[in-house]
């Protein structure tokens, strides 16, 4: 059930080709300006096709599958081979949790790896000053 309700996000009865356009241009990290000059087409055209005012050509449609990594049939339909459907707030917020626990593990380390490196340099400071550890 899962599946069928992630699959059926970018559908023709929920989304539009421009909607898929842009939602596979954006998980491609491409900014408009970029796809458009990688394609050979003014920005203008681009943001006319991702605003569903006019649709690319056949061999266009065919350049942005490629380009995009997605399917032809993706693109046109939203069955196939394409991008997953949006995080609802609720996995953004755990994804955040996930980022944030794994960035705080990752500085801690760091931390008891400098306080080593501490004690080592103020060890060989006392030796060469011939400071005695107190």
């Amino acid at each position: 059930m899962k599946d069928e309700i992630e699959d059926a996000w970018y559908s023709d009865s929920q989304a539009t080709l421009g909607d898929r356009l842009a939602a596979a241009r954006e998980a491609a990290n491409l900014s408009q300006s970029a796809l458009a000059t990688r394609l050979g087409v003014r920005l203008r055209t681009l943001q006319g096709w991702e605003n569903d005012l006019s649709e690319p050509r056949a061999n266009r449609l065919q350049m942005l599958a490629a380009m995009l990594g997605v399917s032809l049939r993706w693109l046109l339909t939203g069955e196939g081979e394409g991008v997953p459907p949006p995080l609802t707030e609720e996995q953004a917020r755990d994804e955040t949790m996930e980022r944030t626990v794994a960035d705080l593990r990752r500085m801690r380390a760091e931390m008891l790896a400098m306080g080593e490196r501490l004690g080592q340099m103020e060890k060989r400071l006392r030796q060469q000053t011939g400071a005695v550890h107190v």
